[in-house]
């Protein structure tokens, strides 16, 4: 991903302010109730529970963040009826961007999307549109250490499941199937390895680079309006230079 490093985008997440890291916990735990529902609020047989947490943990979610969740969604399974609706559409000089929503209201949902698109100078498209420039992965991301040993971290995700595995200076970047995520995660982290970032995400196959600076402006706008709708979870683009 030219230009753009993806261990800098955690840290910069990670380092977000208080009503910032507020917005992220609200997903999260947004996410850890539809698993809960879905399957139960026990992870030891929850499967989806377990990614959510491992999602939230990475994410730095408190424990009692997150227990507190699971025992609200088990408590009141009418308050995690939520949706998912996926959202294609266009920004600037046609990067492609695809938006996750978990909503209890689909058409407020759908117009606020459709605001941030208009607002941020994009485009929402059909069904399809740009979702073949992507694919579903899981994706663990560890920040390298003194005390990892590469080879046998290597050698643990490939045995576990891992369809590839990529290491730079700043660290590892192992990538799964969305069916065998769970296992090399969990394999992972019985090693006690601390994870940076742990989620099913969607990879682009294909990036676009903006380099007029009023796209780049456009861009970044509409990336904030989506990241600031409450029905939002999760945006996936391809450009390439993010900042």
């Amino acid at each position: 991903m030219a230009g753009h490093s993806k261990f800098a985008n955690i840290k910069h997440k990670k380092e977000k302010n208080d009503s910032q890291r507020g917005k992220i916990f609200t997903r999260l735990g947004r996410e850890i109730a539809v698993a809960v529902k879905s399957e139960g609020a026990d992870p030891a047989i929850n499967a989806r529970l377990r990614d959510a947490i491992a999602k939230a943990k990475s994410n730095n979610m408190p424990n009692d963040t997150i227990e507190r969740s699971i025992k609200k969604a088990s408590g009141d399974l009418s308050s995690s009826d939520y949706e998912n609706i996926v959202y294609e559409g266009y920004g600037p000089n046609g990067v492609a961007i695809i938006v996750e929503a978990l909503t209890d209201n689909r058409n407020r949902a759908a117009a606020n999307v459709r605001s941030a698109f208009t607002k941020g100078s994009g485009n929402m498209g059909t069904t399809g549109c740009v979702s073949f420039m992507f694919e579903k992965k899981g994706l663990i991301m560890i920040e390298r250490e003194d005390s990892i040993d590469e080879d046998k971290l290597m050698m643990l995700a490939l045995d576990s499941g891992a369809s590839d595995f990529e290491a730079s200076d700043e660290g590892f970047e192992i990538l799964t199937e969305p069916d065998d995520f769970s296992a090399v995660r969990e394999a992972i982290e019985k090693l006690g390895i601390e994870m940076a970032s742990a989620e099913i995400t969607m990879i682009p196959s294909t990036y676009a680079e903006l380099t007029d600076s009023d796209d780049i402006k456009k861009m970044k706008k509409l990336l904030t309006l989506l990241d600031e709708e409450d029905d939002v979870q999760n945006v996936y683009h391809n450009w390439s230079n993010e900042e």
